[in-house]
């Protein structure tokens, strides 16, 4: 029986039409034909504070990238020390030498893995060994601020007192440290801030042995809406008095409602960050000052930040309230 002839594509010719076709499938795809080889700008500002006798404190400005940002390496005499995902700007080092010379370096990393060339290198020398330090020192007082605008704001405070010394002070913008200025400082200059947003901040005082001092007064501070935004939805005036029934806590809530154009039909209460419950009026919704009464079993000692936003007349959530912190029996 006669044999069926099969054409069969010559071997270079075929091997060359994968190639083209791989190369297309990568191309389509964002594969290695669109590769991100640019390398991010190089952090600025870099600072560095000696916090105590074995820690120093680094801080620096954000760097940029074609694509994206994704974290931080912190290097000591050349040598990493410290990761941070980039939402991060600071950093403590901890486990250092009393009264030695240091010097740090920062560098950004995008997603494909590209690193900026390194910061200036910044000189700093650890504190020497303090006394013997059983006490903290007492909280800063008369919290004070001012927004410059819409990104950034000025705070200001009355000193801290010590019974060996203060060494620094670390503002607070709901419970997360976001910036730090030596112990001779009362003012800090706030940068980064979103237009239109409340921010709650307190300021804690530092000693040499690393022990702070109780929180500051709460200080709400408003930035300026960008240009043609919508005006704040954000609930004002939170107050909070807290008493114990018993082997319970009621923590008593009242804000003044956000003007929204409508009825406000519920608010979302938010304890330590996460949303806790909804709260949703049994019949008409109130009209001006709000209230709502929570209970908790927590033991004495516990402490909540509280905040809130209101659903708005088309459904959306609102901004989000002023931050109120409360110690459970104090």
């Amino acid at each position: 029986m006669e044999g069926k002839t099969v054409q069969r594509p010559h071997a270079p010719a075929a091997l060359a039409c994968s190639a083209a076709l791989l190369l297309a499938t990568l191309t389509a795809c964002g594969g290695s034909a669109e590769a991100d080889t640019q390398s991010p700008t190089t952090p600025h500002g870099v600072t560095a504070q000696a916090s105590s006798s074995t820690s120093v404190h680094v801080m620096w400005e954000p760097a940029s990238d074609n694509t994206a940002i994704t974290g931080y390496e912190i290097y000591r005499e050349g040598r990493k020390v410290k990761s941070v995902p980039a939402a991060k700007r600071m950093i403590d080092i901890d486990g250092l030498t009393a009264s030695t010379a240091y010097t740090f370096t920062v560098r950004a990393r995008d997603a494909a893995g590209n690193l900026s060339g390194p910061s200036p290198a910044v000189p700093v020398t650890t504190q020497a060994t303090p006394p013997e330090d059983d006490r903290a020192p007492t909280a800063p007082v008369k919290l004070r601020g001012t927004a410059d605008g819409s990104r950034a704001a000025t705070l200001t405070w009355g000193g801290s007192t010590d019974d060996v010394g203060v060494t620094s002070y670390d503002i607070y913008q709901e419970d997360s440290r976001i910036h730090s200025v030596p112990g001779t400082a009362t003012t800090a200059r706030l940068t980064g801030l979103r237009p239109g947003t409340v921010y709650t901040f307190t300021v804690r005082a530092r000693d040499a042995s690393d022990k702070s001092s109780p929180d500051s007064n709460a200080f709400d501070l408003t930035t300026a809406s960008a240009p043609g935004a919508p005006a704040s939805t954000a609930p004002t005036g939170l107050r909070t008095t807290t008493t114990a029934e018993g082997k319970q806590f009621v923590v008593d809530l009242s804000w003044d409602q956000p003007r929204t154009g409508g009825e406000i039909p519920a608010y979302e209460l938010y304890l330590n960050g996460r949303m806790t419950t909804t709260i949703v009026w049994g019949g008409t919704p109130p009209q001006g000052r709000a209230t709502y009464r929570l209970t908790l079993t927590d033991p004495p000692g516990t402490r909540y930040s509280l905040k809130l936003r209101a659903k708005l007349p088309d459904g959306k959530w609102g901004d989000f309230s002023a931050q109120r912190t409360v110690v459970l029996g104090d």
